[in-house]
């Protein structure tokens, strides 16, 4: 029987059952009891059971040998000739624009320099604003702080997202003539840094933190933090950050070191922070309380083998076993099941639910607890739920948060059997004092056995918490500790937003935000490191009374203020108390929490901290928005009397191609300057291998790269990455972020680069600047439909930054560079300014006026670079540059960055709304025309066509004039207006034997049939193009035909319909009419084929 056991222990039969230790979170924000109904706990486990199955299958995606994706085929890129500025430029000097103007874009030269400049000139400073230079200047303040990365950490792609929302913004809001300050910091990460001066003393000196003394130790993590912690900072200032740096804030410095010490003094004498005893997240590797967000959570779906820190073999985790309690006194027993044996040396009690049937006559027995001898009640509970497991709940009061809440409730003791370090402790027994906690769990396995109490065990699927930073399995434990009372900060924090005062966007985020400020339980804020702000509180002692009262506690911004108050609190002189101060140090999430005003200066009343506190807004990863912006919403309400903000804005996070969070565990980060700069597969696999991952997890991401780098990442420049992020609406679902659209912004850059080429070619040598737009006097129907075009792009703009739309923004200026400004306007105009340049035009040395084309240009390129500007920084400077020499103001701005940003109230005289409408018909038009022209494979040659339309379409048409010949390639348009003569349009219809094409249900476009065009590829073209023209009138008739069609359908959207009936089936008859003449032309081709041959 006890083999049979045994074996059982090591090969269990697979059954996935929801438990209540499988999904519990080991937080010190546990909830309140409540009843855990047994629909939810299976949907809880359902939810789980999926979440891992879809990793899985990601998982399994990467390490199959499938070929590459079409979207990954796109990928396909070769090393560009690399181009580099190399002017002698001094750091922080101008860059020389006057060099000749390279061939083609390269991100390496157009980066080199800027950033220095614009930081040695102070253009990021608040102070900047203040000068006679920035003469739209407004009396406004914008200010926010970066959410402080961690001063051991690199950024990774999440982070470059908020950097490009952020300084867009900035920059934005700068250009606006508002006096700005965004503030960079770093925040000193405890445990993380800790963990790496650890073990780098371990591998350069062979020495272990407890070797040194407290003083030594911390020298040397200054000394790291000063050698190698300014990695972020050059990451930010290569992703052109436009932050003040001469106000850089770290969480250790002196002056923050002293808000810190000011807050939680502050928050004791407000009854907010108290010392109790409570459970908490442990790490008994580090053997300190770690905070929720280092808490890693590991799904697996059975039993799995698991290095855990400290230990030479693996650990076996996923099973729950099942193990009985002999009732007292009673030949019964009652069978439990845990996934951790090792804690039942700490059980206090068996819970059950009160209505359970099996239970009825085991209410207010005993149980015999086989290796002690204690008894333990059975309680009834409503917390307990029937289906899971047995239905009986073990109750560990001391190791588990729920059993806690419970032993509250029916005032239970609390054993701890598990001590910081992961032994067992003395309250064990000595068979198991001493062992560490895995170890011991397979002993008591075996005593259970032995005592035959042990009833089996299965495979199980379970959650598991891991500490972030060290590895080890999380140990919920009972310490005394600080505590911040929450509830009532949260009250006020969740009235703030249900009022109004804080706006949370997206809105969504409201309800979240009071569900789980209604649930916050007390912050335990003591870790047990070296690293860190020493808690400001100390341990009274009285040498001199009899009386020895424990944990008598006192707090003050320094000992000499904490001993005063000890002498005014417990009535003794000064000279009779002795102080320690606690050892502990305040979790990181306080000191973080003071960011926004702490950078400031407060408790000072500091200039920064009057003109800018509060801060105007807060953008963040939605992730952080309990962790973080939770408690700098509680802490700066309490500590300072105002929100620290008037708007949260949330952005999604950022995933990798396979749907993955981004994490170090898994391997899938990237570095922003790796995509910046360009980095070898070979290269990305190292920094995986030097990432110490568990081995299929590496094995899963060096193939993913493999996949998805096949050649590495390539040159793609900070405007091509920042207009990327830009791209991607922010507030929603997670951003899923491939290279190859980071490589397509690369070609956009190189668009606008040869714009400029373009543009300052037809500006010619001679420098004598641009006239105005009211100088030129008279402006071309397309000059008209540009300006247009360009006032409607800076309104939309304008309200997409407002709304914080900041894909709109760059969907809107890349619509304009691209497809109004290039593709249509400079193409259009090109034989005109030829055609000037041929003449007598303006040259170097003929003073006439510049064409009005030239003029136009010149204003759409120059107003286009200001508004990209906020997101690609270093590009709009190099080219705006490139046009400064043709600029007309007197007193111009020396940097882009603070130029005036475009505002539609100022381009009003611009809006010609008619010429944007009427020329939505003319794209249309030519649209259609380069179909035909494809069609009957003309490439070159520019045939004559006949348009059959209304008069008001030909007038439209002929309005635009050689714009819509050159756009479309065709000679000559000969009008015919069936439904009234025109006197500019033929008499005569266009021949029979045409191909048509059809614009709208009153407009076609006639080519006579070309003796290139193969006949039966355009039948086959015609069968398809009506095949789906007649699909989708199917679709609208059957909508027209509900019952409620005319009641709810507005009579505008109606008109729409029915428009397009019309169009569609105009356009079928014509399908129809040309099929036959096609088909006749066969016909007629064949005879004459057969006469020829008979002759």
């Amino acid at each position: 029987m006890c083999s049979l056991l045994l074996r059982m222990w090591r090969v269990g039969p697979v059954l996935r059952l929801a438990h209540r230790e499988a999904f519990r979170l080991y937080s010190s924000h546990s909830r309140k009891p409540s009843t855990l109904s047994a629909s939810k706990s299976h949907s809880n486990s359902r939810f789980q059971v999926e979440k891992h199955k879809r990793k899985k299958q990601r998982e399994n995606s990467i390490l199959s040998s499938q070929q590459l994706t079409a979207e990954e085929d796109l990928i396909k890129w070769s090393e560009k000739e690399r181009i580099l500025y190399t002017a002698h430029t001094p750091s922080g000097a101008k860059k020389d624009t006057s060099l000749a103007f390279p061939s083609s874009y390269n991100p390496e030269y157009v980066e080199s320099s800027w950033y220095q400049w614009w930081e040695k000139e102070g253009f990021f400073s608040p102070e900047h604003h203040d000068t006679q230079e920035i003469s739209h200047a407004v009396d406004q303040n914008f200010s926010l702080c970066i959410p402080p990365p961690n001063v051991t950490g690199t950024l990774h792609l999440g982070h470059a997202l908020t950097v490009a929302i952020e300084d867009a913004l900035v920059r934005w809001r700068r250009m606006q003539g508002q006096r700005v300050l965004w503030v960079p910091g770093c925040d000193h990460a405890g445990i993380a840094t800790q963990s790496v001066v650890e073990r780098m003393l371990l591998r350069e000196q062979g020495k272990y933190r407890q070797d040194f003394t407290k003083e030594e130790f911390l020298q040397e993590v200054w000394k790291w933090k000063n050698e190698k912690g300014d990695e972020i900072y050059h990451q930010l200032r290569k992703l052109g950050a436009s932050l003040d740096w001469s106000r850089a804030c770290f969480t250790m410095d002196k002056g923050f070191s002293k808000a810190v010490t000011e807050a939680f003094v502050c928050l004791g004498d407000y009854g907010l922070i108290y010392r109790s005893e409570g459970l908490i997240n442990w790490s008994c590797a580090l053997e300190s309380a770690i905070s929720d967000v280092e808490v890693d959570l590991k799904e697996i779906s059975g039993r799995t083998m698991l290095s855990v820190p400290n230990y030479g073999h693996e650990v076996e985790f996923g099973t729950m076993l099942t193990f009985a309690y002999p009732i007292d006194g009673h030949s019964g027993e009652i069978m439990v099941s845990t996934t951790r044996p090792e804690t039942m040396l700490g059980d206090v009690a068996i819970a059950v639910h009160p209505d359970d049937p099996r239970y009825q006559g085991f209410h207010g027995k005993q149980c015999r607890h086989p290796f002690d001898d204690r008894l333990l009640p059975i309680l009834t509970d409503n917390i307990v739920d029937m289906e899971l497991g047995t239905g009986a709940v073990k109750v560990t009061p001391a190791h588990d948060h729920t059993d806690f809440l419970l032993s509250q409730r029916h005032s239970l003791p609390h054993l701890t059997v598990i001590g910081g370090d992961g032994k067992m402790t003395p309250l064990c027994g000595e068979w198991l004092e001493g062992v560490k906690r895995f170890d011991a769990r397979q002993l008591i396995v075996n005593a259970l056995v032995e005592k035959k109490l042990f009833r089996g065990k299965k495979e199980h699927a379970m959650t598991l918490p891991i500490c972030s930073r060290s590895g080890d399995i999380i140990e919920p434990l009972l310490k005394k500790q600080w505590f911040v009372r929450c509830h009532g900060m949260a009250q006020k924090a969740i009235q703030a937003v249900e009022q109004g005062q804080l706006e949370l966007i997206p809105h969504f985020y409201t309800k979240t935000w009071k569900n789980w400020l209604s649930n916050i339980s007390d912050w335990c804020i003591s870790r047990q490191l070296w690293w860190g702000h020493q808690i400001p509180a100390y341990r009274v002692e009285f040498p001199l009374s009899t009386d020895k009262k424990e944990d008598l506690w006192v707090w003050g911004s320094n000992e000499d203020e904490a001993c005063q108050r000890a002498s005014v609190k417990y009535g003794v002189k000064p000279q009779d108390i002795i102080l320690t101060q606690d050892s502990d140090v305040l979790d990181t999430w306080f000191s973080s929490a003071l960011f926004p005003f702490a950078m400031l200066g407060w408790p000072q009343q500091t200039r920064d901290f009057q003109r800018f506190y509060p801060n105007s807004m807060l953008e963040t990863g939605s992730d952080l928005i309990f962790f973080w912006v939770a408690r700098m919403v509680m802490l700066g309400t309490e500590l300072t009397g105002q929100l620290p903000f008037k708007q949260v804005l949330l952005h999604s996070l950022v995933r990798d191609k396979h749907g993955r969070k981004m994490s170090k565990s898994l391997g899938n980060v990237i570095d922003p300057l790796d995509v910046i700069h360009g980095v070898s597969l070979e290269r990305l696999q190292q920094k995986v291998k030097d990432g110490n991952l568990d081995p299929r997890e590496q094995a899963i991401a060096m193939e993913a790269q493999r996949k998805d780098f096949p050649k590495g990442i390539p040159q793609c420049g900070t405007d091509a990455l920042r207009f990327a992020l830009c791209s991607h609406k922010m507030m929603g679902e997670d951003i899923s972020l491939s290279i190859s659209q980071v490589l397509n912004c690369r070609h956009f850059c190189n668009k606008m680069w040869q714009t400029l080429r373009f543009t300052l070619g037809v500006l010619g040598d001679n420098t004598t600047p641009v006239g105005t737009l009211e100088e030129v006097s008279r402006l071309s129907s397309m000059d008209r439909w540009i300006c247009s075009r360009l006032y409607s792009t800076v309104a939309e703009i304008e309200k997409a930054f407002e709304e914080y739309e900041l894909h709109t923004v760059t969907a809107a200026l890349y619509s304009f560079w691209v497809h109004n400004l290039c593709d249509v306007y400079m193409e259009s105009v090109k034989p005109v300014l030829q055609e000037q340049n041929k003449g007598t035009g303006f040259t170097e040395h003929n003073s006439k006026v510049r064409p009005a084309e030239s003029v136009v240009l010149y204003h759409c390129v120059s107003l286009s670079l200001a508004l990209l500007s906020p997101i690609m920084p270093f590009l709009t400077e190099e080219l705006w540059q490139r046009l400064q020499p043709f600029r007309t103001e007197v007193a111009a701005q020396r940097s882009l960055c603070v130029q005036p940003y475009p505002r539609s109230s100022q381009l009003k005289h611009w809006h010609f709304p008619e010429e944007e409408r009427n020329f939505q018909l003319v794209q249309e038009v030519i649209q259609v025309a380069r179909s035909l022209r494809a069609q009957c494979n003309l490439t070159k040659q520019k045939p004559d066509m006949w348009v059959v339309c209304s008069p008001s379409q030909a007038q439209i048409l002929l309005h635009f004039g050689s714009a819509v010949l050159t756009l479309s390639r065709v000679s000559h348009f000969n009008f015919y207006c069936p439904e009234q003569a025109l006197s500019t349009a033929s008499s005569t219809p266009p021949p029979k034997g045409c191909l048509i094409g059809v614009v709208d249900h009153t407009c076609q476009l006639h080519l006579p049939l070309q003796s290139a065009m193969n006949t039966d590829k355009q039948k086959a073209h015609l069968i398809k193009r009506r095949s789906k023209l007649a699909s989708r009138l199917d679709e609208i008739l059957c909508k027209i035909q509900s019952p409620d069609y005319l009641t709810k359908v507005p009579a505008h959207i109606r008109e729409q319909m029915e428009n397009k009936i019309s169009a569609f089936q105009q356009e079928l008859k014509t399908i129809d009419d040309q099929m036959k003449v096609l088909q006749m032309t066969s016909t007629y081709s064949g005879d004459g084929l057969d006469r020829t041959e008979s002759s």
